[in-house]
């Protein structure tokens, strides 16, 4: 899973991106301080793969990751090329999913590309420049469509959704926010469209108001509006403070966390969202020598889900031996769980669930 951080120049986007991913990208208080993009490596927290290691004590942990990109901020007119405009879009086209960061805090020492903090106008900045650059690419779709239907009239249904989502586009909405039935969004699987990707909005917001919903911010009440009406995930967060917890360890990290009443860090709510945003899911699998988060879509099937960890495993799929983790956490031991009659055995139309614990069987 690839996320791209973007958002104007000084809105904390590096800032994020350090708490993050203890990267060190470059963090200054003037524009385009990040030029090329920075990337880093997160491991996804989860109790429940630290629950199997104290169990199992393995030679070795891996946990789920996600590669986060910090991209170079954006001014109006990069899709004519203005600023890091090209840099901008041609990285962005490689993520995932966008984690737009828009700033909702005041701070005269903070300088503001445009002067002061607005973040419905900072949204639409961005949010205009990817549109504009769509517009160009739906319209080279629609004439290399209108010359391919000279021969061929079946065309017709996939010209009128082009032609529909270029009114749309140029109605200055984001493609995400059209209503598209499966068939229509089969027509954009060869049209990498910027405004079509998820999107999470990180609200960076001062920091005595990070410990709850921010109350009489307007820059977040709006900026939470607009992100309703795209049926968008908008997160409240301190860059800066998430910074300050990044640095500490994990008791120091629980401790100062309690002090300021939140009951999660911002990150990790933020790489939740992002799970949820792209509909995935993790299965574990454990034992001495390795446990393991395995990252699959929702709905994968047993089969497939054993073709993450080998090509083998799933060409030879025979069954997938499956404990609930609530199950195992409760029992404490898979003994217990097979005594209670809990230790199933599940066969290749098996639909993968959240925290399965798993040994698959196979043959080749």
């Amino acid at each position: 899973m690839k996320l791209g951080i973007v958002g104007l120049p000084n809105v904390g986007k590096s800032t994020l991106f350090n708490a993050l991913t203890g990267g060190g990208a470059e963090s200054a208080n003037y524009p385009f301080c990040t030029i090329e993009p920075n990337v880093g490596i997160v491991a996804v927290p989860d109790r429940r793969l630290d629950f199997l290691a104290k169990m199992y004590n393995p030679e070795k942990y891996t946990p789920a990751v996600i590669e986060f990109v910090d991209i170079a901020g954006l001014v109006k007119g990069a899709s004519q090329g203005e600023g890091l405009g090209n840099k901008f879009l041609s990285n962005i086209r490689e993520v995932d999913a966008i984690v737009h960061v828009v700033r909702c805090f005041e701070d005269d020492n903070i300088i503001h590309v445009d002067g002061n903090v607005n973040s419905l106008r900072d949204l639409e900045t961005i949010n205009l420049e990817l549109i504009f650059s769509d517009i160009e690419m739906v319209e080279r779709r629609i004439d290399r469509t209108k010359k391919a239907m000279k021969g061929d009239r079946t065309l017709a249904s996939e010209l009128a959704l082009f032609e529909k989502l270029h009114a749309f586009l140029s109605d200055g909405h984001c493609a995400r926010e059209m209503e598209m039935d499966e068939t229509e969004l089969s027509y954009l699987s060869d049209t990498p469209l910027l405004t079509l990707k998820p999107v999470i909005y990180v609200a960076n917001v001062a920091e005595d108001e990070a410990a709850s919903e921010p109350v009489g911010n307007k820059n977040y009440d709006a900026l939470k509006e607009q992100a309703a009406r795209e049926h968008s995930q908008i997160l409240p967060v301190c860059a800066q403070l998430e910074a300050e917890i990044a640095e500490l360890d994990g008791e120091d990290r629980a401790m100062f966390l309690e002090d300021l009443g939140i009951e999660e860090s911002g990150l990790d709510r933020l790489i939740k969202a992002s799970y949820s945003l792209l509909g995935l899911i993790s299965y574990l699998t454990g034992g001495p020598q390795e446990v393991r988060a395995w990252t699959i879509t929702k709905g994968t099937k047993a089969p497939g889900a054993a073709g993450k960890i080998h090509s083998d495993f799933e060409r030879g799929f025979i069954r997938a031996e499956i404990i609930a983790f609530d199950d195992l956490e409760r029992l404490g031991s898979v003994s217990a769980v097979r005594d209670a009659g809990l230790y199933r055995s599940e066969g290749k139309e098996y639909v993968m669930k959240d925290g399965d614990v798993v040994l698959f069987r196979f043959n080749v």
